[in-house]
């Protein structure tokens, strides 16, 4: 025992850890990996630049995290909205159902309700969203982008056998939601339904509008009246219903970087209030009727800081507006990114939406929409939209996200990361400002230009292959089978709702009509309160959508005109290129033939080969890969049999000035329109090559995007 003690003694004097081992400083660790870099500097060797002009540090330490005391639920509010985070109160499952029949809406809502889903999210048609009957509009407007509703019973049967009072129902209605809020609340009073008991909101955005289309159908001053009206009606009627939406989703999905996207939604915000409190309305009185709606993309951590970075600079706005910090109200919906989407491999769109789904989890989402994997192909089956809502459910239930406070909270890399967007978005907002606002920023085209400067380092990213979409400019499935588009048949869904709308117009009695046209003619001029109940009234009479928006804007101008920004998807260039090699493959009833001139030994071509087949697989491309040429008579012989629309030489620099001329010389006496094409980039020899008949020249770094479509113009395609 006493030998045990002696041991024991000796083993604290000899492992004094903190001494032998002690803790090394930032400054030991960079001059260590400095010392490894052979002279590169540290700068430019170790640190990532990202689109919002952040450069990400390869190490991040308690140094760079602001001791801030801030704690989830508690003012500026990085760290959630609530103090127990999604402990009692889980984030909403939010899926879009983007279907124009009432029906097929109603058959999927049900169906996905009882699977999980625990939001309503009705995404309206353009139809609807411009004010006009079904019967009325262009053919183009009806069922594109969402549900068509033309009054209260093709509301009522979108919303057959649901429960509204359980789940909380979100519409976004363009540029105006008085038309369809007056439809909504007339639906509730004829279904003896308290307005106390729902959640959700039916909210406006002017311009979130006019950036999709260019300009607004009525004139601003209206849009911010009748803002003012639908929010002043739910916060007398004690609805909890939010009417002002602010969204991010057009500058994400025109390609805008996290910041820029930040920066926009903030100006926007501030633009609302003030037109608002020109018009006589008490932000304390509105502020809590916002909804931000955010994209969410591809880098991980960057969208997490985002939505932590939102939540910083709204409530500083909010304070700054003279709101109490315990009365600040934050809603944000998250919607995963349609610009990252590819038609090419679409199943990996799955993995997409999975990561981006976690990063708004991990960032504190209120709400959370998950693009279907087939969105790019039009409208989703049964199967694609499972797949969506299981993602949710998933991260939910199986690896138990909604047990966090705050999971992301003390990562030194995400705090840093959050300080530094915010700070970054408050720069070009405080530059927005200094314009005069919002409004004037979109009509001097400033976001405009800002995201067209930022997709051109994408496009520039994308094209040279540093950054990577999986199955679109790297790793090909040329064997995939191409999913069919499936867009509704908007000629036929006109034509049905057209026959039931003319049947509703001719059953109602001449009584009736004389009513519905009085209670019309009140609303010409009405402007308060009582246009919303004296709608309500018309509507449950009969009165159409088309009706109740003629009436309410009959003495509006259509507003200014702005350039708008273009909805698109990063991969759509490299898909032009696969469908242009699938329409000469259509014609020729042959893919065109990519010949790889592997000469020498394994081990001279392999490198360069495997790299050629790969390279030219993304443009679809059918690729001959041969074991390898012992001659060049072997290659072109090969060359005459296959009749190849291109050969790509790969060796070895070394061999290249031997092999160049003799094939050369074989291949364009055989066939002058084959293209040649080096695989390498020896700098001392390219000029040489050229003149020797060398057409083009592949590598690491080269614009492959230039290089497909120059391709296709030599071989006359």
């Amino acid at each position: 025992m006493e030998q045990i003690k002696k041991m024991e003694i000796k083993l604290k004097k000899e492992f004094e850890l903190n001494k032998d081992f002690p803790i090394p400083s930032y400054e030991d660790w960079k001059s260590t990996v400095e010392a490894e870099l052979d002279g590169i500097p540290f700068d430019k060797k170790l640190l990532t630049a990202t689109y919002e002009d952040i450069f990400l540090q390869p190490l991040y330490t308690k140094k760079d995290f602001s001791e801030n005391n801030e704690f989830p639920g508690f003012y500026r509010f990085m760290r959630n909205t609530k103090v127990d985070g999604y402990l009692n109160s889980s984030w909403l499952i939010s899926q879009e159902l983007p279907y124009g029949d009432a029906q097929e809406f109603n058959d999927a809502l049900k169906y996905d309700l009882e699977r999980g889903l625990n939001a309503i999210n009705i995404k309206l048609d353009l139809a609807t969203i411009k004010g006009f009957d079904a019967d009325y509009a262009k053919t183009d407007y009806v069922g594109e982008g969402g549900l068509s509703i033309s009054g209260m019973n093709s509301l009522s049967r979108s919303l057959k056998d649901i429960d509204v009072e359980k789940y909380p129902i979100y519409v976004n209605a363009g540029f105006s939601a008085l038309p369809f809020m007056i439809i909504f609340l007339s639906y509730l009073k004829k279904n003896n339904i308290s307005y106390q008991l729902l959640k959700g909101g039916i909210t406006a955005d002017p311009f979130n509008y006019m950036l999709q289309f260019g300009k607004l159908p009525v004139s601003l001053d209206f849009a911010f009246k009748k803002m003012k009206l639908t929010t002043e009606y739910v916060i007398k009627n004690n609805v909890n219903f939010r009417t002002i939406g602010v969204s991010g989703l057009n500058y994400h999905d025109a390609g805008a970087s996290a910041v820029q996207e930040l920066a926009f939604v903030l100006a926007t915000v501030v633009e609302y209030v003030n037109q608002l409190q020109e018009r006589g309305s008490n932000i304390k009185d509105f502020h809590n009727k916002t909804k931000l709606s955010l994209g969410v993309g591809p880098f991980f951590f960057m969208e997490i800081a985002k939505l932590r970075a939102a939540r910083i600079l709204f409530s500083n706005l909010m304070k700054a507006y003279g709101i109490d910090e315990q009365d600040i109200d934050i809603f944000i919906h998250a919607n995963t990114s349609s610009f990252n989407q590819t038609i090419y491999d679409p199943y990996v769109n799955t993995l997409r939406g999975t990561t981006e789904t976690f990063s708004a989890i991990l960032g504190g989402a209120d709400s959370i929409n998950v693009n279907n994997f087939d969105k790019p192909f039009g409208l989703p089956d049964e199967f694609s939209r499972r797949l969506a809502r299981n993602t949710q459910l998933i991260l939910k239930e199986e690896c138990n996200l909604n047990k966090f406070i705050d999971a992301a909270g003390g990562s030194f890399y995400i705090e840093k990361l959050t300080e530094e967007i915010a700070k970054k978005s408050w720069e070009i907002f405080q530059e927005i400002e200094k314009q005069g606002g919002m409004l004037e920023a979109l009509r001097n085209e400033y976001p405009q230009k800002l995201i067209e400067q930022t997709n051109a380092k994408r496009n520039q990213d994308l094209f040279k292959r540093k950054s990577v979409l999986v199955g679109t400019n790297m790793f090909a499935n040329n064997k995939e089978d191409k999913l069919q588009f499936k867009h509704a048949d908007k000629i036929k869904l006109q034509k049905k709702r057209a026959e039931y709308l003319q049947k509703f117009r001719l059953s109602a009695k001449k009584e009736k009509d004389l009513s519905i046209l009085e209670k019309l003619n009140s609303l010409l001029n009405s402007d308060d309160a009582k246009t919303v109940d004296t709608g309500v009234d018309a509507i449950l009479e009969g009165a159409t959508l088309g009706e109740i928006t003629r009436a309410i804007r009959a003495t509006t101008e259509e507003s200014i005109e702005i350039k708008k920004l273009e909805s698109k998807r990063l991969a759509e260039p490299f898909e032009n290129i696969r469908k242009s090699v699938e329409i000469i493959t259509e014609r020729k009833n042959i893919k065109p033939k990519i010949l790889l001139a592997t000469m020498g030994s394994i081990k001279q071509f392999k490198v360069r080969a495997d790299f050629s087949r790969e390279f030219f697989e993304i443009a679809g491309f059918n690729v001959e890969y041969p074991n390898g040429f012992n001659s060049t008579e072997d290659l072109i012989a090969s060359v005459k049999k296959s009749n190849p629309a291109a050969v790509v030489i790969c060796s070895t620099d070394d061999t290249y000035p031997d092999l160049v001329p003799s094939i050369s010389k074989g291949i364009k006496s055989l066939n002058s329109k084959i293209v040649l094409i080096l695989a390498g980039y020896p700098k001392e020899h390219i000029e040489n090559f050229k003149k020797e008949g060398i057409d083009d020249f592949i590598y690491m770094g080269v614009d492959a995007h230039k290089f497909f479509v120059s391709l296709l113009e030599k071989i006359g395609e």
